[in-house]
């Protein structure tokens, strides 16, 4: 009764160990590759957090840990901007004709809590929301489904019965209105 008493301890304590030293290796990588994705550094953390959490309470035996740590951390970063609507940082801030200098994620994605920056992130939010309600119905879908969340073509074609190169275009147009529309936000803001 007592081997089995402390053979569970001792498992116990191997997997705290395990977790604890995964936390340890894989924290700062894992936290970047979030806040690239995210556009306020605290919402950052909460996925980070959840993504450690889901981690803690696994019980499947995991192949890859680095593989399965950042595909639950890109999971959770897209359920959080499905539920708000926003784009992924990533997409939004490919450079645009001439300022391939510029870095676009600091300008908008700043963490600091200065009044001129929060005016400007909460402009262009605003700014991307309204180009997104501007297109037909048909591409924002395409956009939102493949973009934000993630769904290949080859579903949303199966979802819609929509084939896979009217998809294609109807996303080409809505990408090329979006960047239109911020492009003329980051002329203003350079001009400013």
């Amino acid at each position: 009764m007592e081997d089995a008493t402390t053979i569970a301890i001792d498992m116990t304590s191997e997997r705290n160990n395990n977790v604890t030293k995964t936390i340890k290796e894989y924290s700062r990588r894992l936290f970047s590759f979030i806040k690239q994705r995210v556009a306020i550094y605290e919402d950052a953390e909460d996925i980070l957090q959840d993504v450690f959490y889901q981690f803690a309470g696994n019980t499947e035996p995991i192949g890859s840990m680095s593989s399965w740590l950042f595909t639950v951390a890109r999971n959770k970063i897209i359920d959080k901007y499905r539920k708000q609507k926003l784009p992924l940082a990533e997409d939004l801030f490919q450079p645009m004709n001439g300022d391939e200098d510029i870095d676009w994620k600091e300008v908008f994605l700043q963490a600091d809590d200065n009044t001129e920056s929060a005016y400007i992130r909460n402009l262009f939010w605003e700014e991307l929301q309204q180009a997104l309600d501007e297109l037909p119905p048909a591409q924002r879908e395409v956009f939102i489904q493949n973009e934000i969340e993630d769904i290949p073509f080859k579903v949303i074609s199966a979802n819609t019965g929509v084939n896979i190169a009217t998809l294609i275009t109807r996303k080409r147009y809505a990408v090329l209105h979006l960047r239109e529309r911020l492009q003329i936000l980051r002329d203003e803001l350079l001009n400013y």
